[in-house]
């Protein structure tokens, strides 16, 4: 796959979340609480964008450009979208950014990227899911239940559309006008989660409970942020000194890159697990507002 160290231990944690969800829907299953197979579903559509992700789907060009990490400092990849092109272009040449805060801001445009591509790969898979309830002829009780997981589906389409939309204006207002000094929370997923979760149906005290617990995420990204980097820079010494023929030496880097890759891979899964505890926690409420 031609994978960095980094993309590697992201790899790693993102199979092992999805190991643990199928493990539990393999229990689920057997305990007969999956009739409807919208679990499974999910399950599927979680495999396809981790496939995606990687370049693991068997397409060219295909991986997703990690959203925690930009190596050297520079952009990588393109964005994909004219709108996205344009915004970064002005962002770059505007002079209103330092090297750290466009370092920053490119981790906020390839996450909006993200975004837009696990919205196609759902909507893809709500598309085929009508094409083949369009194409029952008889309606029965399974159908009804099948009408009920396109509903789900619709309203997290939403969710993630709204989330877009959101997205995307923050990224219009930063590029043109600059960080704000006085912004709550930088790391885009922590944004993503605080923009969501003032339009959810929070009382006050649990959004500031909430707002609290934003900030302990953030510092376990950040934390994240710091192995995944000094990750790279061992693995670069190690391509170095394998060169040197230094077998002390080359032992010494080779416990150092273990225990950073480690480190960086217990991380990465406690962050993405967290990640999803706080986005179901949104969604309900999200969905609350519907009701």
């Amino acid at each position: 796959l031609h994978l960095s160290a980094v993309k590697l231990a992201e790899l790693h944690s993102d199979l092992k979340i999805q190991e643990k969800d199928e493990l539990r829907w393999k229990k689920l299953k057997a305990e007969g609480l999956d009739e409807d197979g919208e679990k499974e579903a999910k399950l599927r559509r979680n495999l396809n964008v981790i496939m995606t992700k990687y370049g693991m789907n068997g397409k060219k060009d295909s991986q997703l450009v990690d959203t925690n990490y930009i190596k050297d400092g520079t952009e990588s990849d393109t964005l994909d979208d004219p709108r996205l092109e344009k915004l970064w272009s002005k962002a770059k040449s505007s002079g209103k950014f330092s090297d750290e805060e466009l370092d920053k801001l490119w981790r906020e445009f390839k996450h909006h990227k993200e975004k837009i591509h696990e919205y196609n790969i759902l909507l893809e898979t709500v598309s085929r899911t009508e094409d083949i309830h369009k194409n029952v002829i008889n309606p029965s009780e399974e159908n009804l239940v099948k009408e009920e997981i396109l509903h789900n589906k619709h309203r997290e389409l939403k969710d993630k559309l709204r989330s877009i939309n959101q997205g995307f204006e923050r990224l219009r207002k930063v590029s043109h006008q600059g960080y704000d000094t006085t912004s709550e929370f930088e790391e885009p997923r922590v944004i993503d989660l605080w923009d969501m979760a003032k339009s959810a149906n929070f009382t006050e005290k649990e959004l500031e409970s909430f707002r609290e617990e934003l900030k302990h995420f953030e510092a376990k990204i950040e934390k994240h942020h710091h192995y995944q980097k000094q990750l790279e820079i061992s693995h670069q010494k190690l391509k170095h000194v394998e060169g040197t023929g230094d077998k002390d030496h080359l032992n010494r880097n080779k416990e150092k890159y273990a225990m950073l890759e480690e480190k960086t891979k217990e991380l990465g899964y406690k962050v993405k697990k967290h990640l999803q505890d706080l986005s179901s926690r949104i969604s309900q409420g999200l969905q609350h507002n519907e009701l």
